[in-house]
């Protein structure tokens, strides 16, 4: 019995992950599209009395919706690290056989 329920919350959590992925990836489509949009707004704009305001509103939207686009990422990635425990045990691993191979190599 407990081991249904256990299996039923481990498949909630994977639903519920799958669709924080999804809705990471949907966000980070609209951010592009709007940078691309943004972008060539700053390219047909022409000079006015208010150039300089749209292009500091755009730029505010732009820096704005890359904090909001980076701090989204980390709170749906935040599980998955780039430098694993295991990852650094196999370097450490590897620094003292590098270390055991120069002692042996030289000649006194």
């Amino acid at each position: 019995m407990k081991n249904k329920i256990d299996e039923e919350q481990l498949f909630i959590k994977a639903q519920q992950r799958v669709r924080m992925l999804w809705i990471f990836y949907i966000h980070l489509a609209a951010y592009i599209i709007s940078v691309a949009l943004i972008l060539y707004n700053f390219y047909i704009i022409e000079e006015g009395p208010y150039k300089n305001n749209i292009i500091s509103l755009n730029l505010s939207i732009l820096v704005a919706w890359t904090v909001f686009i980076i701090i989204h990422g980390l709170n749906v990635f935040k599980e998955k690290k780039i430098f694993k425990k295991s990852w650094e045990d196999r370097k450490t691993e590897e620094f003292l056989k590098e270390k055991d191979e120069l002692k042996t190599t030289f000649w006194e």
